[in-house]
Order: structure tokens, then sequence, then C-alpha cells
């Protein structure tokens, strides 16, 4: 397939583009190398995917709307994955109209060039965010999340909502999948287990928010690519069992569906800095912190509609997923 995707010089864009590309599939990438962190390392994601004959880089910004219109005329893809966005729950205290211009007004550029162009499918990245103070456990897509406790959140519930209403009035076919704290080689410098590694090998102190007591289901990359492709090789159909007396907000009379893709397992947050530890055979100095704004104490995903829909459950243990993470760390950095 010729296949559209955005974000394609970040964390799970490059990996998802990779995967593609060594399928046989032709595609498009959309980047505009944002300074929000080490934009060397997102130009090294992209030497790996250039070096395929499949691959169009293009540098550009989904917030930009003629720009996007240009590509989608001038490429037209077959399927879209959307995962370009301004990311980071504790930066959109800081800026939050960097999440306004990406998250909403560059998501409704994507809804738009899918609705004009006829693409087939469109699938792209919620967050576990979503479901903010939510307490139930595991996270289920079927539950309410009317109470996110960020402007990224919220933005990622809104991008659900806007998807929806596409999916219902141009039978735009969309499916939207909340990703639970992703981790592994490649991965962001934003993200703890990253700046951890960072801080341990130099001696530094890490902080240590809501003194230790988060949990998460930490989830490795290649599960989180694995559920992407199985996705977006699923297209998503109408549910003929929906109810308005009784609506289910997972699917729709709609071709809608959203999933989680989690690794279906809490860790205790010091459980995973003590396992990091042995593979960088270095323990931390630790700065105990209380709980920040924006942050949930704890995330666990329910993967029963995943397993039922495309067969697929993450398996990656924390154990394997970091060591693999520090081998490559290693590496790259050569530290």
């Amino acid at each position: 397939m010729k296949i559209l995707v955005t974000g394609a010089a970040g964390f799970i864009g490059s990996a998802l583009t990779l995967r593609l590309l060594e399928r046989g599939d032709e595609v498009i990438g959309i980047d505009n190398l944002d300074p929000y962190y080490d934009v060397g390392l997102k130009e090294a994601r992209l030497a790996r995917t250039s070096a395929y004959n499949g691959f169009t880089n293009e540098c550009a910004s989904i917030a930009d709307r003629d720009g996007m219109a240009a590509i989608f005329k001038k490429y037209q893809p077959q399927r879209v994955v959307n995962l370009a966005a301004q990311a980071g729950v504790r930066y959109s205290l800081e800026n939050p109209l960097a999440y306004v211009d990406t998250n909403l007004l560059g998501f409704a550029n994507i809804l738009e060039g899918c609705r004009h162009n006829g693409i087939e499918s469109l699938v792209y990245a919620s967050s576990s965010s979503v479901y903010g103070s939510n307490t139930n456990m595991p996270f289920s897509v079927h539950d309410n999340v009317d109470h996110p406790v960020s402007l990224y959140a919220a933005s990622k519930k809104a991008n659900e909502l806007m998807a929806h209403t596409y999916s219902h009035l141009y039978r735009l076919p969309t499916t939207g999948l909340r990703f639970f704290t992703v981790y592994g080689p490649w991965g962001r410098p934003d993200m703890a287990y990253f700046s951890f590694t960072k801080k341990i090998l130099a001696g530094e102190p890490i902080d240590i928010f809501n003194n230790g007591n988060h949990q998460r289901d930490f989830t490795y990359i290649d599960d989180i690519i694995e559920g992407v492709i199985r996705i977006l090789d699923k297209i998503p159909e109408p549910n003929p069992a929906w109810s308005g007396d009784n609506p289910d907000s997972a699917t729709s009379t709609a071709p809608y569906r959203l999933y989680n893709i989690g690794n279906n397992t809490m860790v205790e947050l010091m459980h995973y800095l003590e396992v990091l530890e042995d593979c960088l055979g270095k323990k931390a100095e630790k700065n105990m912190l209380p709980l920040q704004p924006g942050d949930v104490q704890a995330t666990y995903a329910d993967i029963d509609d995943l397993v039922r829909d495309v067969g697929y459950r993450p398996e990656t243990t924390i154990e394997d997923g970091l060591a693999r993470f520090v081998d490559w760390y290693r590496d790259f950095y050569k530290d």
C-alpha cells in the first residue's frame, strides 16, 4: 500500500515506518523536526528510513493547512497513520497553545485531507492520558473519559471526538489507539526511563515524582508497532449492535473504533527503576518529589478488544525491554 505517516521522525513513527518499508509498503513520511527534544536524534531516525527506496520524506507541519492539502493531493495515499503530536503532559502546563496548534488544528487538517482524497482508513494516536481521573482498573475503552487532568489528555480526547464526527458524517473509517507508556530503543529523551538512564550514568540525581508511588503499564515499542500494523490492516466497520440508549464509547453506527495498546500489566515505578539500575550496573541517587500537576497515579490497559479483533497481545517484559534499550543507548551515545 501507499501509506502516509505523520511524525515519521518520531519514536513511534520511525519504528512504524521501518516495519512498513520492510514489508514492501510505500511510505510518505511527514515531520517538521520540531525542537521539543534533540533534533539530532530525529535526524538519526530519518537516516534509517531514508535508506529504503520506498520512503519519501516531506519536512512539513500538520498545522500548515495549505501544505497538508498539497501533500495529500500530490501523493494520494491509500491509508494514513497520524502520529504527529505535541507530546508531554508536563509541557502542556507550560505551553498549552502548542497543543492547540498541532493536536487540534493539525489533526483537523489530517481529517480534511482524508475526507477530500478518498482515504480508505485513518489510524491515529490517542493516549492512556485520556483516562484522567478514572480509577477503575484496568482502563477499558468502554469507560467514560470525560475528566482529563492535562491539556495534552484533553487534546487526545478531542481527537477521538473529531474522528467520530468525520466517521459519522463522511463515512471515513477511523481508529484511535490509546498507547500506554511506550519505551524502548530510539525513544524520546523527555521520557522518564531515558532521562533516568542519562543521569544515572552521569552520576546525577534523578527526580522521582509522587514519592515513587506511580504505577504504569509500560509497553515496549515493538509491541506497540505490531498492534498498529494489525489495526492498520483492519478497516473498522459500524457496530450493528450499537444503541443510543446505552452508548458504547469505543464503537459506533459509523466506521469507528478505539483500542488500548498496553502490556496489560501494572508495574510499580520503583520496580521499573530497579530493573533499569540492574541493566546499567549502577544505582541511582534519588530526589523524591510530590505528585506533579497533570500526572495520574496509575495506568493499566484492558486489551480484550485488541485481542478479540486482531488476535494480538503484547508480551515483552520490562526486563527484556529495558535491557534492549540500555544496549541501544550505550551504542548510540557511545557511553
